[in-house]
C-alpha cells in the first residue's frame, strides 16, 4: 500500500469523525468564501454605479456612508472643470427608486441633456429629453426591455408618469438598466436642488490622468477623485466598514476551524498512542509519523473545501435572489475565489495539525507500546 494509500485508508477508518471534522472546516470555508464574494461584488456594484459615464475618473464628496449620499454642488464642479488638463466635467445626480418586485433598486440618472454626448450616451432610438422637461424620460435598453417599453410609452417612476421620449445605450449594464432625466427635474423630484452626485471627468489629450486626480483633491479637500473600484472607499465609508467586517469575520471563521480540527486532531492523537509507538517500533522515522498525521488533516481539509465551495455557490446563489439584493448582489466566482477556499481549508488542516505533529513525533516507542 503507498503512503497516500495509508492515509486515505485511516480517515475512511474513523468515517463518522472524518467527516465531522471536515463539516466543520467546510462551515468555516464556506463563510471565509461567501464574504469574500459578496464583498467583491457589492464593491463592483457600488462602483459600476458611479462609473457608468465615459470619464477617465470620477469626483464625489469624500467619506459619505454611501456614495448615493455625495453632494457636490454646482460651483465645484465649475471648480474641477477649470481644473489645469480637465478638457469636460459632467455633473450627475445618481439616485435609486423601488419601482417594482424586480426592480427593487432601480437607478435614476439627471443629465443636462447639453451633457449627454460628453457623458458618453448614445441614443438607439427617439431624441433627448428637454432641459427642463418634467414628464420626459429617456430609457436604457436593457430598462425598455425589462419593463417593455417603447419611444412614446408612458412608463410610471415612482409616483410619476414620464412619456419615453427615447432608448439610449450607456458603457455598462448599470447605466444601461437606468433612466435617465433632465437634471434640474431630478434635482427637483429627489429635492436636492443645485446639486449633484458626483462629477465625471475628461482629461485632456496626452495630460496623465493620475496628475489631473492629485490636482482636483488637493484643490478641492472635501472631494475625492477615485476611478478604480479599490479607490472607493475615499467615497463610501460603508465600503471601508464592510472590508474591515470581512476580514474580521474570516479571522473569527479560521480561528473556529482550527479550534475544532485541532480539538478532533490531539482525540485521535491520544486514540492512535499505541498505533504510533508501534510504527515507530517498526522502523519509522519522526519525519515519516510527522507526514502522516499531517498527511491525514490535509485530506480532512481538502474534503472540507470541495463541501465548503459548493454551499457557498449554493448560499450565494440565493442571496442573489433576495429581493433587497436582486440587481445589486452578482456572485463571480473565480479561480482565485476558489483559491481563497483551498488555501483557508488548508491552512486549518496545517495549523491545527501543528501541535498533534510534533507530540507524535517526540513519541517513544517503548513508552507509547505500554500506554494502555
Amino acid at each position: 500500500m503507498t503512503f497516500i494509500g495509508l492515509i486515505l485508508r485511516n480517515l475512511a477508518t474513523r468515517r463518522v469523525r472524518t467527516l465531522l471534522t471536515a463539516a466543520a472546516v467546510a462551515i468555516s470555508v464556506t463563510a471565509v468564501v461567501t464574504l469574500g464574494v459578496v464583498t467583491d461584488s457589492l464593491q463592483r456594484s457600488a462602483a459600476n454605479v458611479l462609473l457608468m459615464g465615459k470619464a477617465d475618473f470620477i469626483v464625489a464628496q469624500k467619506s459619505v456612508t454611501t456614495a448615493l449620499t455625495s453632494v457636490v454642488a454646482e460651483g465645484q464642479v465649475a471648480a474641477v472643470a477649470r481644473t489645469p488638463g480637465v478638457h469636460s466635467a459632467v455633473g450627475v445626480l445618481v439616485g435609486t427608486v423601488h419601482l417594482n418586485a424586480t426592480n427593487p433598486v432601480f437607478i435614476e440618472i439627471g443629465v443636462q441633456p447639453t451633457e449627454l454626448r460628453r457623458f458618453g450616451v448614445t441614443l438607439d432610438a427617439g431624441r433627448p429629453y428637454g432641459a427642463n422637461a418634467t414628464h420626459e424620460v429617456m430609457l436604457g435598453w436593457q430598462a425598455a426591455e425589462s419593463l417593455h417599453r417603447h419611444v412614446g410609452d408612458t412608463v410610471e417612476i415612482g409616483t410619476i408618469g414620464y412619456t419615453v421620449v427615447a432608448i439610449y445605450s450607456l458603457n455598462q449594464v448599470f447605466g444601461n438598466a437606468a433612466a435617465m432625466f433632465p437634471l434640474t427635474t431630478l434635482q427637483a423630484n429627489t429635492r436636492k436642488p443645485g446639486t449633484v452626485t458626483l462629477v465625471a471627468v475628461r482629461v485632456d489629450r496626452g495630460a496623465n490622468v493620475d496628475s489631473v486626480m492629485a490636482r482636483v483633491d488637493r484643490d478641492n479637500p472635501n472631494l475625492a477623485a477615485v476611478r478604480l473600484a479599490s479607490q472607493f472607499g475615499r467615497i463610501d465609508r460603508n465600503l471601508v466598514f464592510l472590508n474591515a467586517a470581512q476580514a474580521g469575520a474570516q479571522i473569527i471563521a479560521l480561528v473556529i476551524g482550527v479550534v475544532v480540527v485541532l480539538s478532533t486532531m490531539l482525540l485521535s492523537f491520544v486514540e492512535r498512542i499505541r498505533e504510533f509507538g508501534l510504527l515507530r517500533a517498526i522502523g519509522w522515522s519522526r519525519l515519516r509519523l510527522l507526514s502522516l498525521v499531517m498527511g491525514e488533516a490535509v485530506g480532512i481539509s481538502l474534503l472540507g473545501a470541495g463541501v465548503g465551495v459548493g454551499l457557498s455557490v449554493a448560499l450565494t446563489a440565493a442571496l442573489e435572489h433576495l429581493s433587497s439584493l436582486r440587481g445589486v448582489l452578482d456572485a463571480g466566482y473565480s479561480i482565485g475565489v476558489v483559491g481563497t477556499g483551498l488555501y483557508t481549508a488548508v491552512g486549518i488542516g496545517v495549523l491545527a495539525a501543528l501541535y498533534p505533529c510534533a507530540r507524535a513525533a517526540m513519541l517513544r516507542p517503548g513508552i507509547a507500546l505500554r500506554r494502555e
